[in-house]
């Protein structure tokens, strides 16, 4: 693969979705090797300000968030403070979900890990009455973590931990885990074994410039307009959930492991190039390694995929309609992210937007894979 087309046809795609209106804000950071292909912001951070687009801007993570508390979690157990098959129980005695025979369920850190556990991103769960109600991570809430997940408690899993993939708020439950053996708060977890180390310096629960901050945009015919509080994506039959771009702003919100933090893109290239290059002193090799691959089996992910400790793995291109080659790891994020590390190409490739859903479930992620690899 030639640097130099990539760099051509990734540029060039992305000046085109901006220009389209089809994104409105973009960080496009291209790797190879460890050295930049590509490294692009383009648009506006905030475009009715007029406040471009920097490499320095900060954005909601979401999903993004998942990966760095997933490895946060593995350092942990390689420092003996947790155990992949430790019951979560043991270190949150207030989460004891039932399977659908009123038995509670063994739940592991390792289920959490994979997303293997029961539990779903059910939108059935923020339409209970309100003293039911769960917030997934992405609304705003004043509920505490267990004063929020706790209500699981009264409804069944939605499958046996370990026999189905199910992709789901586990990463917040696996957060309040850490937070409870570390001492303090999630980002206090967070920072002092993975975002303090790799100098992450803007990848917090909280944000460190709010003037850095793009604005959230929320996909809407004709061109995406300026995400509103709350907003409600999706529809109830099929995947939807709810929004709030205050959330960040809130201290009383429970830190979501799963989608709680904001950050930019470079602070993100740092932990996916640590663990391309065998975990760059900070996961040993062999840990590095295992969270780059499939560890469920031959239980389905996605179409196509199976799923690591971080994202999901391709094993069929085709089933999964993508461009991208088999073994590759990529996720995203729903505010607007996407990325993937090619470890045969020693490629890494994030792209963050301010755009909600476009730029992670629409079809930009597989336009930006197209012009990486010339398909």
């Amino acid at each position: 693969m030639q640097n130099v087309s990539i760099s051509a046809r990734v540029n060039d795609l992305v000046d085109r979705v901006v220009e389209e209106e089809r994104i409105t804000g973009a960080v496009v950071l291209v790797y190879q090797d460890g050295q930049p292909v590509l490294e692009k912001a383009a648009g506006f951070a905030d475009r009715e300000a007029v406040v471009p687009a920097r490499l320095d801007t900060i954005f909601r993570y979401a999903s993004v968030t998942k990966p760095i508390v997933a490895i946060t979690a593995l350092i942990m157990v390689e420092k003996g403070s947790i155990g992949l098959d430790d019951r979560v129980s043991q270190y949150l005695p207030w989460f004891r979900p039932k399977t659908a025979d009123g038995v509670e369920a063994r739940i592991t850190i390792r289920h959490l890990l994979t997303h293997t556990s029961g539990l779903l991103y059910d939108p059935a769960l923020e339409l209970l009455p309100e003293a039911q109600r769960m917030t997934l991570g992405l609304g705003n809430t004043d509920l505490s973590l267990e004063d929020n997940f706790s209500r699981h408690n009264a409804i069944p899993l939605a499958f046996e931990p370990g026999s189905r993939w199910g992709y789901s708020f586990a990463t917040d439950i696996l957060g309040g885990v850490l937070a409870a053996v570390h001492g303090g708060t999630l980002e206090d977890a967070v920072v002092h074994h993975v975002a303090g180390p790799l100098g992450m310096t803007d990848a917090r629960f909280h944000v460190t410039d709010p003037a850095r901050l793009a604005v959230a945009y929320a996909d809407h015919p004709g061109r995406p307009m300026r995400m509103p509080d709350p907003w409600v994506s999706g529809d109830e039959e099929n995947w939807r959930t709810v929004f709030s771009p205050g959330r960040i702003f809130n201290p009383k919100a429970f830190q979501s492991g799963g989608a709680g933090m904001v950050g930019t893109a470079k602070d993100f290239l740092r932990l996916l190039e640590m663990l391309r290059t065998d975990g760059g002193g900070l996961l040993s090799p062999g840990m590095a390694c295992a969270a780059l691959s499939n560890q469920i089996g031959d239980i389905e992910g996605e179409p196509g995929y199976r799923f690591s400790f971080v994202g999901g793995v391709v094993t069929d291109p085709e089933a999964a309609q993508t461009v991208l080659p088999k073994g590759v790891i990529q996720w995203g994020g729903v505010y607007g992210n996407t990325w993937f590390i090619d470890l045969k190409e020693k490629l890494t490739v994030i792209s963050l937007t301010n755009n909600a859903l476009e730029g992670c479930n629409g079809a930009y992620p597989e336009m930006l894979r197209a012009a990486v690899y010339d398909r």
